[in-house]
């Protein structure tokens, strides 16, 4: 949190269950169910304006699966630099956030829209959950838990390389494709199953998320790297230099706390800065089956990357 935000009044409340360091916010409503909030918005990162409206409203939606919530209504945030960039533009990319939006069942109910000189755009999202015990964090992580991802890596590789007008069309078209996927086909398998702990892989890869549940849980990691899912592409636009600039913040964040000495490569996928990712669950060895299977009867691929460990120093093995 911020130094300003650091206990001040604004910040506290008996009523507030999950604040910074989550996916999201969470509040106590009176009659039981608790609240989630979130935001999230970005510039371009695709050349197609439908596809970036996709793509914003399928990420700021995705916290509130992560957490175990339904998605209720969402605020437009639009920022546009009118005179230089058609609003025909515009139209587009809120027509696709719209069509995603109403695929999660989440009504927009208004927003707030600025001129900037750099284009942005994303949604304020409400969501709820029945009940505090049906709520997941990224704390809740124990000692065996199996990690289980969904959505391969590679997102923020391959965003670079579309910016750069260097990405063969076919892996754009696969990565807008994993992007616009929502979260939610594999939020009702894991509510199905039950897990310890969620999140969903975003903006600090996947370590760096992984490690957020290792602090939260007080736990250590063992991660197959192998295992790993990758998108189609990822490698080869890595060795000809498209990472992004986020990706090495993260992976300078998270080498302290890697045990090992991967090939660079590797750390620099498992650090990439992902757009939608994928959720990243911890669920108890004797539910792994259900789970995956679960995830099966949704048609949510996924795959078992690891499992958390003792240790209170959160750090992660890479075997």
């Amino acid at each position: 949190m911020l130094r300003p935000l650091h206990d001040h009044p604004a910040t506290r409340s008996p009523d507030v269950l999950v604040g910074p360091g989550d996916d999201a916010g969470v509040y106590r409503l009176a009659d039981g169910r608790v609240l989630i909030q979130t935001v999230d918005f970005f510039t371009p990162i695709v050349d197609d304006p439908y596809d970036w409206g996709r793509i914003a409203a399928a990420n700021a939606l995705s916290d509130v699966y992560a957490m175990g919530g339904s998605p209720l209504t969402a605020l437009q945030l639009v920022g546009w630099p009118r005179g230089e960039i058609p609003l025909a533009a515009l139209e587009e990319v809120i027509r696709g956030g719209a069509d995603v939006m109403a695929e999660g069942g989440c009504v927009i109910v208004g927003g707030h829209s600025i001129d900037d000189r750099e284009p942005k755009y994303g949604f304020a999202v409400t969501g709820t959950v029945a009940s505090v015990e049906e709520l997941v964090t990224n704390a809740g992580g124990r000692p065996g838990d199996r990690l289980v991802l969904t959505k391969p890596l590679g997102l923020g590789i391959i965003a670079t390389a579309v910016k750069a007008g260097a990405c063969p069309p076919e892996v754009a078209a696969e990565a807008v494709e994993t992007m616009v996927a929502l979260n939610d086909r594999a939020a009702r398998a894991m509510h199905r199953v039950g897990a310890h702990a969620a999140t969903d892989v975003t903006g600090f890869g996947l370590l760096g998320h992984l490690r957020e549940i290792l602090v939260a849980s007080g736990l250590s990691a063992v991660v197959d790297a192998e295992a790993v899912p990758v998108l189609p592409g990822v490698v080869e636009l890595l060795g000809a230099g498209f990472w992004p600039g986020g990706s090495g913040r993260n992976l300078d964040s998270v080498r302290p706390h890697v045990l090992d000495d991967p090939a660079e490569a590797t750390l620099q996928i498992l650090c990439d800065a992902q757009t939608s990712g994928g959720l990243l669950m911890a669920v108890p060895p004797d539910r792994e089956g259900a789970l995956l299977g679960a995830l099966e009867e949704e048609g949510v691929a996924a795959a078992v990357i690891g499992e958390l460990t003792d240790g209170p120093e959160a750090t992660i093995r890479l075997c």
